[in-house]
């Protein structure tokens, strides 16, 4: 398969090394320095799934470098604020054959990568394992807590198309499975993803220490409730029948198995970036007020990301 992963951070380095070492054409989109880098020395995958390492086809600092190319695959693991941005790029690259798969966090990538690009070609993947950069070019898969899971929302990919696409992950080593019911996966990434994240960026601690605190615990659970409270309201399934069930499961399977993790959010706010915040807790918010429901914890979390976020980033322009 021809391949563009557009954007070579930590999730997209892991994707290109292993669909190129299983002998995909696989092109990967970075800015200068990172591009240079990469070419020079390819890219490497270290932790728990071994050591891997690979040049890539071409790297390239513009779709304009690539307009004569005709992809089948197109991967976007960009930040979740990046999408519409990273979609207004692809849009002349796209061909009739061309598949989009959105690899990100949080709730609205796909409502806004719709709005360019005909359903039928959008695939969306829960990612739940962790991958940290080391350096430039490479990434450590530290945790995984669940296969990735391949699906449409509205079901408007060919079902045999979806399963084509994950078996080809599968066998280039990254664990994945098609579904049909995809949203109940991205919003248990989303209610997960919603609670541990923007509390471990605030207090610079791992998942599991979140959970061994009853401070944190207690928000947490208000955190869950009340978007749960949001999905009824939406008639929204999810995976589990109610918040109680899911808070079993979070603090006695879903956590423990990713204890050790640091949130990408903390990393962003220890780099002075942007963080996802908008799409995660912000979304909660913003949905809430669109179906009447009160989320002030949610509000609260995503305030205080935020404040940190823009008193970082003051803290790095001195």
């Amino acid at each position: 398969m021809n391949i563009l992963v557009f954007g070579l951070g930590a999730l997209g380095t892991v994707y290109s090394c292993f669909l190129k070492k299983k002998g995909h054409q696989v092109v990967g989109l970075a800015r200068e320095p990172l591009a240079e880098i990469i070419r020079k020395k390819g890219v490497k995958v270290t932790g728990i799934w071994g050591k891997h390492e690979c040049k890539l086809d071409k790297v390239i600092t513009s779709i304009e470098q690539v307009q004569d190319k005709d992809f089948d695959l197109i991967l976007l693991p960009v930040k979740s604020f990046s999408t519409e941005d990273a979609i207004r790029q692809i849009i002349n690259i796209i061909s009739p054959n061309t598949y989009v798969l959105l690899l990100q966090n949080g709730y609205g990538n796909f409502e806004i990568a719709s709005r360019f690009i005909s359903e039928e070609k959008i695939m969306l993947g829960r990612v739940i394992f962790g991958a940290e950069t080391i350096k430039p070019g490479e990434s450590k898969v530290t945790v995984i807590a669940d296969d990735v899971i391949l699906g449409s929302p509205k079901n408007l990919v060919d079902s045999i198309a979806l399963e084509d696409f994950a078996q080809i992950f599968r066998e280039a080593g990254i664990p994945t499975l098609a579904s049909n019911q995809v949203m109940k996966y991205i919003w248990g990434k989303i209610i997960y993803n919603s609670a541990l994240n923007p509390l471990g960026a605030i207090l610079g601690v791992s998942y599991g220490k979140l959970a061994e605190n009853n401070n944190t615990k207690l928000l947490m659970d208000s955190i869950i409730r009340e978007i749960f409270t949001l999905l009824m309201a939406m008639q929204q399934e999810t995976l589990w029948p109610d918040a109680e069930t899911y808070l079993k499961d979070f603090y006695g399977k879903l956590v423990p198995s990713t204890a050790s993790h640091h949130a990408s959010m903390l990393q962003d706010i220890q780099n002075g970036k942007k963080t996802e915040i908008n799409a995660l807790n912000g979304s909660v918010v913003d949905l809430g007020k669109k179906f009447g429901i009160s989320t002030p914890v949610n509000e609260i979390i995503t305030q205080l990301v935020k404040a940190k976020e823009h008193m970082i980033s003051n803290q790095k322009d001195r």
